[in-house]
């Protein structure tokens, strides 16, 4: 996979950590922030670091913020340089906006101002929580947009012994089972029929109503 080149505006505890991660994955990634320290921090990791106000249009254009694929907009509290380097890094022409939203409302105007994706942080991984809080045996989960959701489902002793065909556990009009693992093995498709042993990882495919009503089930078995 060719890499995409990036540009992380406001290097606090989340956008430092999205461009590091991104530049551990091998891409080309330049860091921005008006702080001197955070900037100077990834200074040696990041294949460009600048000192640049977001909020500077001039700025960003000389920093050549036009000329990387995707830009991620980090900055934090300041709600006025948050919108503000959204609007110019859309004048400066960049195909692809990822911005942070301090809430709902913040939401809705960086989606009116043509951020390509708005993300809120802090809700979306207080959710994930307590998705997992909620039901011990769903190690991970990824939302696949129009309602569904894949869970990643450790088969707790009730299931233990349960067929992947089973109508009763598994209605077909509900949850779909995408396969198993054992281990390190994967043990079937959708159209095998597998007989599940305690510990085994279950992937299923629902919306999050359904899966809900599946976890809260299991439990009641025990």
């Amino acid at each position: 996979m060719s890499s995409r080149s990036f540009a992380v505006i406001g290097l606090g505890t989340f956008g430092s950590t999205v461009a590091m991660e991104l530049a551990n994955f091998g891409n080309p990634v330049m860091g921005i922030d008006s702080d001197e320290r955070s900037v100077g921090r990834l200074a040696d990791s990041l294949s460009e670091a600048i000192i640049a106000d977001g909020k500077d249009e001039i700025a960003l254009k000389e920093a050549g913020i036009a000329n990387y694929d995707v830009v991620v907009i980090a900055i934090g509290e300041d709600l006025e340089a948050n919108i503000l380097c959204t609007m110019n890094v859309k004048l400066l022409g960049v195909k692809t906006i990822w911005v942070k939203a301090l809430n709902r409302t913040h939401h809705r105007i960086l989606s009116k101002l043509g951020a390509d994706r708005v993300i809120l942080p802090e809700q979306e991984i207080g959710q994930h929580i307590a998705q997992m809080l909620h039901n011990p045996n769903v190690r991970d989960y990824v939302s696949l947009g129009n309602g569904y959701h894949m869970v990643d489902f450790k088969v707790p002793r009730q299931l233990d012994g349960k067929s992947t065909k089973d109508p009763e556990l598994f209605p077909a009009e509900e949850l779909r089972v995408l396969g198993a693992m054992r281990e390190s093995q994967f043990l079937c498709d959708k159209t095998s029929d597998v007989i599940l042993r305690e510990g085994d990882k279950l992937l299923l495919l629902g919306k999050r109503a359904d899966l809900r009503r599946f976890g809260d089930s299991v439990r009641e078995r025990g």
